[in-house]
């Protein structure tokens, strides 16, 4: 509602104004010396900031200090900087019963939570995608699953008040791409898998244009049965895949497979990938066709 976008805007302005770097021209404007150090992962109550606030705009008047034009905003300068200075006039010091207050506030953010903490828990979204909050729960050093798990329901509620919200959204929604890429190839490979009663000898690979002149189809066939078989999503598998090669007694004499290294086999599996994915669209699509051919003129269902 109203009172939360108040303070929504508390809480950013607070940063915005903490965080001016971009302006070496102006000086900036002055703090108290003994203001605590907040960060906005720590997710105070925003409360918290129009009280820090007051406090700035009342440290600025007692030290007598004029709001100057900011050249860079244009029309909107005087208006702006009347604005500000009015704040400043008109400031008065925090009440006793509001100093308690501010520090009744500053113990109910996350204050234990550091940089770090902060970083390595945005780290556990980008690898296990936001839902799987049990590995996230587990993968933030020096802090317990509960601790995270709380910290976790705030950071979703509140993300929206930190600076850096694009580029962290970013990176969390990469990393949950990548997942659902490997969901996608894992079933794709599955698909593939389940059409031969003993894939290490009947697998067929749909090449159409892209045979490649390296590779033979028995070398193919081997990559794509062991990298199934490895389970491809496992963390050396290429390097795994290599040793399989080099111990199978079919390639003993094959010197072109054998002196392939792991991340020459990785390109290969991903063009295979990219074939048995693309015959699998081909036989859904056939499949659909089919069925369409099949069903009796007139049998729409009832009711359309």
């Amino acid at each position: 509602g109203a009172m939360e976008r108040k303070a929504n805007y508390a809480v950013d302005a607070y940063f915005r104004e903490a965080l001016r770097v971009s302006e070496p021209k102006a000086p900036k404007a002055p703090r108290p010396p003994k203001q605590p150090i907040v960060q906005d992962f720590q997710f105070f109550p925003p409360r918290l900031f129009e009280l820090l606030d007051q406090e700035i705009y009342y440290f600025r008047k007692t030290v007598g200090y004029k709001v100057p034009k900011n050249t860079e905003l244009g029309s909107d300068a005087t208006k702006v900087q009347r604005e500000e200075q009015r704040k400043i006039d008109e400031a008065e010091p925090l009440t006793e019963e509001e100093i308690q207050e501010k520090e009744n506030l500053l113990s109910q953010g996350f204050t234990a939570w550091t940089k770090r903490d902060f970083n390595q828990f945005i780290k556990a979204n980008e690898k296990y995608g936001r839902d799987d909050i049990d590995n996230i729960a587990k993968d933030v050093e020096g802090k317990t699953p509960e601790e995270v798990i709380e910290y976790n329901a705030v950071f979703w509620e509140r993300c929206t008040e930190l600076q850096d919200i694009e580029r962290i959204m970013g990176q969390i929604e990469r990393g949950e791409g990548k997942i659902q890429r490997r969901l996608s190839i894992k079933k794709a490979l599955d698909q593939k898998m389940s059409r031969y009663r003993a894939p290490f000898h009947q697998l067929r690979l749909q090449y159409g244009n892209n045979k490649g002149k390296n590779y033979t189809e028995i070398e193919d066939r081997f990559l794509v049965c062991m990298l199934h078989k490895l389970g491809f999503d496992k963390e050396n598998v290429y390097e795994e895949l290599r040793a399989a090669i080099r111990a199978s007694p079919q390639f003993r004499f094959d010197w072109f497979i054998k002196s392939r290294t792991a991340l020459e086999l990785q390109r290969r599996c991903n063009t295979l990938i990219t074939l048995i994915e693309r015959e699998n669209i081909e036989l859904e699509e056939k499949e659909r066709a089919e069925k369409k051919k099949k069903a009796p003129k007139g049998s729409v269902s009832a009711g359309s």
